[in-house]
């Protein structure tokens, strides 16, 4: 006959070192008892409870682990009786999932991640919203992460990401070409391009015709009899940028103009300060050579060249007719309603996480989407 004792911990045990030669009384654990049917949770005083685990809840609700395991994971092969026990005793235990370990046994976990590159333009956070809700039809979460266009710190992310297994990789990065995104899915990582064209088809991505939108911007402001126009954004660094630059000089050449046509109001950023900042150097140009009519990189540069313009009781659009992009929900509730080339941002992100989630179909080929975009005419250019 065995005889079994239970001991609680921090109890006195006299025993002799002969009859216990191997046993090492750990000063803070936490022993789960069962007697007389009663589950009983005992721990040194001060030590934190040990998290219930799913076997506590088998035994808990009478049941196997591979019931618990179906629950949690084909709830539609256990009977609802079965399964209203076992989720009671989940909640009687304050049972929580421990998605760790099934990422651990998985090797992937169910999370999807975006590397934006501006988190305070809202256009990336409209963008994510499209991701998010592709994500979640997948029953999947979305991580969002902001390099603010510095290339060291998109890296950084990058890393991490990578070694947290996420499913996959969607980013609107500093350089589309950078060799470390090809890196990242030749290593068994997703990865889509969102909101830019990388130069060859390593991936999937997603953009808008930019330099289209350019175009169709300048030609609405020449239609409303300007010739000589700002381009205000910093075309310099940010590749859709350059393209939106690009179509405006296209629709200025169309019209018999020159490039000189296009006056560059170089930015830093895209920020608001940075279209206040820009609207000041165009208000202290000579009339002669100053601009009728400004098309900016993007509605928050736009916007801040408005609120400059009220400062300076400069009419709009009599003295300066405004063109953004993007078309922000601020941009129709400015002071002055901001004509803008509309950008089909939720399309965009969900378009962007169901290539991402389709790279895991057999047979998966990349694509390149590139949506059109659409000039929505407002009062800022109307006279």
């Amino acid at each position: 006959m065995v005889r079994r004792r239970y001991y609680a911990v921090g109890e006195q045990v006299n025993e002799s070192a002969e009859a216990w030669p191997n046993v090492v009384l750990a000063a803070r654990c936490a022993v789960m008892l069962r007697f007389k049917g009663v589950r009983m949770s005992v721990q040194q005083s001060g030590a934190e409870p040990r998290a219930a685990g799913m076997k506590d809840v088998a035994a808990a609700a009478g049941v196997s682990l591979g019931t618990v395991s179906n629950v949690l994971n084909r709830p539609d092969r256990v009977s609802p009786a079965t399964r209203a026990k076992v989720e009671a005793a989940m909640a009687e235990l304050r049972f929580v999932r421990n998605e760790s370990a099934r990422q651990l046994r998985a090797g992937r976990s169910r999370v999807l991640a975006y590397v934006m590159l501006d988190g305070s333009n809202p256009f990336f956070t409209d963008v994510a919203a499209g991701m998010e809700d592709a994500a979640e039809a997948g029953d999947l979460s979305l991580f969002l992460c902001n390099s603010a266009h510095r290339p060291a710190r998109e890296a950084a992310y990058l890393g991490r990401l990578e070694q947290q297994r996420v499913q996959g990789i969607l980013i609107t990065p500093v350089d589309p070409d950078a060799p470390l995104l090809g890196e990242i899915a030749r290593r068994g990582t997703p990865v889509v391009v969102v909101d830019r064209t990388p130069g060859g088809t390593a991936h999937c991505s997603v953009a808008v015709d930019d330099v289209h939108g350019g175009e169709i911007a300048v030609r609405h402001l020449i239609e409303q009899g300007h010739e000589r126009i700002a381009f205000v954004g910093n075309h310099t660094s940010v590749g859709q940028v350059r393209d939106r630059r690009l179509g405006a000089l296209r629709a200025l050449e169309a019209a018999g103009l020159g490039p000189d046509h296009l006056v560059d109001l170089t930015t830093t950023a895209l920020t608001v300060a940075d279209g206040r900042g820009a609207g000041e150097r165009l208000a202290g140009l000579p009339a002669p050579v100053r601009p009728t009519a400004a098309f900016c990189a993007n509605d928050l540069v736009a916007l801040g060249l408005l609120q400059t313009c009220a400062n300076l009781r400069m009419g709009v659009p009599d003295d300066l007719a405004i063109v953004g992009y993007d078309d922000i929900e601020f941009a129709a509730a400015a002071a002055v309603p901001l004509t803008s080339v509309r950008q089909p941002r939720h399309r965009l992100g969900r378009t962007a996480a169901e290539l991402l989630l389709a790279e895991a179909e057999p047979g998966h080929e990349h694509r390149q989407v590139v949506f059109t975009p659409e000039l929505v005419v407002r009062a800022s250019t109307l006279r």
